[in-house]
């Protein structure tokens, strides 16, 4: 069932009669499983009695992105490609900003259907392509399991504001997507694309940012993601809700990447984490909390909050102490390439920091523990927030994500209220090495990240 809260028309085309095939415009959902998108333009196409194509833009100039990014997604697109053509359906994979891409094939298209982004980018391109196409253009929202503007129509406090709402709706939109088979096959219709089974030479072709290179601690694609979640399930959840935050441990699922690109869907990982046996209710409730709940504010935040990458999307009390604190004495202050390189006096950011470098994820409590003390050793709460996106956005393979712009937020008091005033925080929730020491074995996790180094050759770099 495809829900009708997911479904948007965004303009008012009427259906050529003449049309070739329908069109989905694949961007934020790159997957061909549990994807309502995809489902809907399958029921479309066999509506319309035409094939159905399947069209991606790939701009070599998206905001921050890098080569490190655009390797992943490319491997993940590879894997797509292939799960649609099982199903009949032709995917064309176009060096070609998306507007331009979709308005291309749109001229012979009966409808266009495509998921749904929050960012002003993705938000944009579907603004303009609704507005240069003739026939209409369906949004379908699938990256979500409630849709954001079911779930509130105005941007959330704090988690335990919009918690009750998404609550209120998960019995309705928890449930598995029913498969439709496509009748009509596109494989010899699709128009062309690029090559993508040699991903290392159209890396080189490409126009791209190459600050962060590739990694190959994690790889793009569905079964990747299915491997990862079946190992996260079999041997991590059953501990997940006493030691997730544990950075010595690894009980994370490590789904954030493949969720970034849509290579696994939300709602899968969800029914599979709800179905789970032998793992204890707590630590189900405990994972699909931050899946689901914190993962959605902010999807709430980006769609409601234009500021979102400022720090003007603050709420008022967190401007107010951060303004008021703004010319404290700072113990520590580092430019932009010091935190690049790791060059702190403090060896537990410093890990935390490599860690991201050199595998394309940091562990989500020393995340928290990474972006405080960079408001600590910056001039000021601007500075700080344009260093942690910067750096986040740049290393992170699920950068440029509403969680990043969110967490980031977090760090300067977004979603969370006001603490005990000191120098340089104001009342912004404090994070010290100390309490590091306290809860976890933190010199083990330090030990873990030099070993990696030391087994991928990059030493102290």
């Amino acid at each position: 069932m495809i829900q009708g809260e997911r479904v948007r028309y965004l303009n008012t085309r009427e259906t050529p009669r003449d049309a070739a095939y329908v069109l989905y415009w694949m961007q934020r959902a790159q997957r061909a499983t549990m994807n309502h998108a995809l489902e809907h333009a399958i029921r479309a196409a066999n509506q319309h009695q035409l094939p159905l194509v399947a069209i991606f833009g790939i701009t070599q100039r998206f905001p921050e992105a890098t080569a490190r990014s655009y390797a992943f997604m490319l491997e993940g697109l590879r894997a797509t490609k292939q799960a649609l053509a099982d199903r009949g359906i032709g995917l064309a994979v176009r060096l070609q900003p998306p507007v331009d891409a979709v308005r291309d094939l749109a001229t012979d298209a009966a409808t266009v259907v495509t998921d749904r982004g929050y960012l002003r980018v993705e938000r944009r391109w579907r603004e303009r392509v609704a507005k240069q196409i003739s026939c209409p253009l369906v949004q379908v929202e699938t990256d979500v399991v409630v849709p954001v503007d079911t779930a509130s129509d105005k941007e959330e406090y704090a988690a335990y504001t919009i918690r009750p709402k998404i609550h209120k709706h998960l019995d309705r939109f928890l449930r598995p997507l029913e498969e439709t088979s496509l009748e009509r096959s596109s494989l010899r219709t699709a128009p062309g694309g690029l090559d993508l089974e040699d991903i290392d030479a159209l890396l080189e072709r490409m126009r791209i940012n190459r600050s962060a290179a590739q990694v190959d601690t994690f790889r793009g694609g569905a079964s990747e993601a299915d491997c990862l979640l079946d190992k996260f399930l079999a041997r991590k959840l059953g501990a997940y809700a006493d030691r997730r935050s544990d950075p010595s441990e690894d009980l994370l699922s490590h789904m954030s990447p493949y969720l970034h690109f849509g290579q696994v869907s939300p709602l899968e990982i969800a029914l599979r984490v709800k179905g789970a046996e032998g793992v204890g209710e707590e630590n189900r409730e405990a994972y699909l909390e931050e899946l689901i709940v914190r993962r959605e504010l902010s999807m709430n935040f980006c769609r409601y909050n234009a500021e979102y990458d400022s720090i003007a999307c603050l709420p008022d009390w967190a401007r107010k102490t951060l303004g008021e604190h703004a010319d404290d004495r700072r113990e520590f202050v580092y430019e932009l390439d010091a935190f690049e390189s790791a060059e702190t006096r403090d060896r537990y950011w410093n890990a935390a920091q490599r860690e991201m470098v050199m595998t394309g994820k940091m562990h989500g409590y020393m995340r928290m523990y990474w972006g405080k003390k960079i408001l600590e050793w910056t001039p000021n709460p601007e500075d700080a927030m344009r260093i942690a996106l910067e750096l986040n956005n740049r290393y992170e393979l699920d950068g440029r994500d509403p969680n990043g712009y969110a967490g980031v937020a977090w760090c300067l008091g977004k979603h969370d209220r006001a603490w005990a005033e000191r120098d340089v925080y104001g009342k912004v929730r404090y994070m010290s090495a100390g309490g590091l020491e306290r809860k976890f074995d933190i010199e083990g996790y330090v030990r873990k990240v030099d070993e990696l180094a030391l087994h991928s050759g990059a030493g102290d770099s």
